[in-house]
């Protein structure tokens, strides 16, 4: 059997008109459609990226060095500590305003303000204990590491080993290397660079859960700080007692002064008034 042969209908069917050539003003309507097309694109991007907000970009926080001399003045107010429930947005704007992570800092207000029910005469202050934190650590960022959400330092901050090479005391072994993993010579510590021997006697846990203090875990070592400076100091409201506790923790008056300075750069940061939304 053979196919049949198309009709005269199917070829109908099948037949397309040639294509249609554009004169000269088809291909400028085109052209003008075209153009108009990216105009209104380009316009549309650049009032789409003008109607953005702009994205803030965190000011650097600088640390005016002070030079007080030891025993005549003690850093300027930090302000009442934040109590809940606005303790969360006190931390949050004051890490804003500082270079303090927000979870160290959390660790140096609770520390104050338990110290504060403890040893309400010692007046320590969380910038204070801010400013040790600082110089010590840079709030647990030394070497790449940090403070983990349970307050826990990775990696674990060590000091370099206490041989008495030049620049450098001689602190013999007291732990086996317990916490220093030095059996020979002993190293600071923590965020906060407690000598073993110093923890010992010491290490407080922030948490109350009873598990041993870690100095490497910044709310007890926060807490520490407090209850060391303390226990030198007697009252950190007074420049003599602050200074006391401060130079029993390094005993070397340009550290004390640029304690002194981190504390009150960071007091003045926590009273600094919040600026006035920008117009819209």
């Amino acid at each position: 059997m053979t196919a049949s042969s198309p009709s005269a209908l199917d070829l109908m069917d099948q037949w397309q008109p040639p294509p249609r050539k554009r004169g000269p003003r088809g291909c400028v309507m085109l052209s003008l459609l075209v153009v108009g097309a990216l105009v209104a694109g380009a316009v549309w991007v650049v009032v789409s990226l003008n109607d953005r907000e702009p994205v803030p970009v965190k000011p650097v926080f600088t640390v005016p060095a002070l030079s007080p001399a030891p025993r005549s003045a003690i850093p300027g107010d930090a302000g009442p500590l934040p109590a809940e429930p606005a303790k969360d947005a006190w931390i949050a704007k004051v890490s804003e305003n500082t270079d303090i992570p927000s979870r160290a800092l959390r660790a140096y207000v609770n520390a104050a303000e338990k110290t504060a029910k403890t040893t309400p005469r010692c007046e320590i202050t969380w910038a204070t204990i801010a400013g040790i934190g600082r110089t010590e650590s840079q709030h647990a960022r030394h070497d790449g590491s940090r403070a983990g959400e349970d307050g826990v330092v990775t990696p674990p901050i060590i000091g370099i080993p206490l041989d008495g090479s030049p620049g450098v005391m001689a602190v013999v072994d007291t732990d086996k290397g317990a916490l220093d993993g030095d059996a020979k010579w002993d190293r600071a510590v923590g965020p906060m660079q407690f000598l073993p021997a110093t923890w010992k006697r010491y290490g407080l846990r922030a948490s109350g859960d009873g598990a041993a203090p870690d100095p490497q875990n910044i709310d007890d070592a926060a807490l520490t700080t407090a209850r060391y400076m303390c226990a030198r100091g007697g009252d950190l409201g007074d420049p003599g007692g602050w200074w006391t506790a401060v130079l029993t923790y390094n005993n070397s008056t340009q550290y004390g002064q640029e304690v002194f300075s981190n504390a009150d750069a960071y007091g003045k940061a926590a009273l600094k008034p919040e600026p006035a939304p920008a117009p819209r």
